[in-house]
């Protein structure tokens, strides 16, 4: 097996991924019944803040089982036809995570670019941390 490092391995991936802005997420969110996935740990939800917007909270180990349809411990609302826009902190991680679904049978699994960070500052509804309000 010969290592590309993590860029082309992202790269890859990504050619398979039908990505969306911010505004599209929260669009499809709103208006097309997406599922949003917040897949960033606990403390980092705590530490940055959370989307204000119908989503889960699927923390990056558990993700594939609990949205792959034929798993035991899959969420009610697993389906291999639902649109499942993963979210991380900075859109890198959600786009691996995305892949994995995909490869699970999520079909129309994808990822949101420049996760949290990019909704927080394009102005989207966010909660953010009592330290960083303003």
């Amino acid at each position: 097996m010969t290592a590309h490092g993590i860029t082309a391995v992202l790269d890859d991936v990504r050619v398979g991924l039908d990505r969306v802005t911010v505004r599209e997420a929260y669009d499809e969110v709103l208006h097309a019944g997406a599922l949003l996935v917040d897949i960033r740990p606990a403390a980092q939800r705590a530490a940055e803040g959370e989307v204000d917007v119908p989503a889960i909270v699927l923390e990056r180990n558990v993700l594939e089982w609990r949205l792959d349809p034929w798993s035991e411990a899959r969420i009610p609302q697993a389906a291999a036809d639902l649109r499942v826009l993963v979210l991380c902190q900075e859109g890198y991680a959600s786009s691996l995570a995305a892949e994995s679904l995909q490869r699970v049978g999520v079909t129309r699994a994808t990822d949101v670019v420049g996760g949290f960070q990019a909704w927080h500052e394009a102005g989207l509804p966010s909660r953010l941390p009592a330290e960083r309000l303003p």
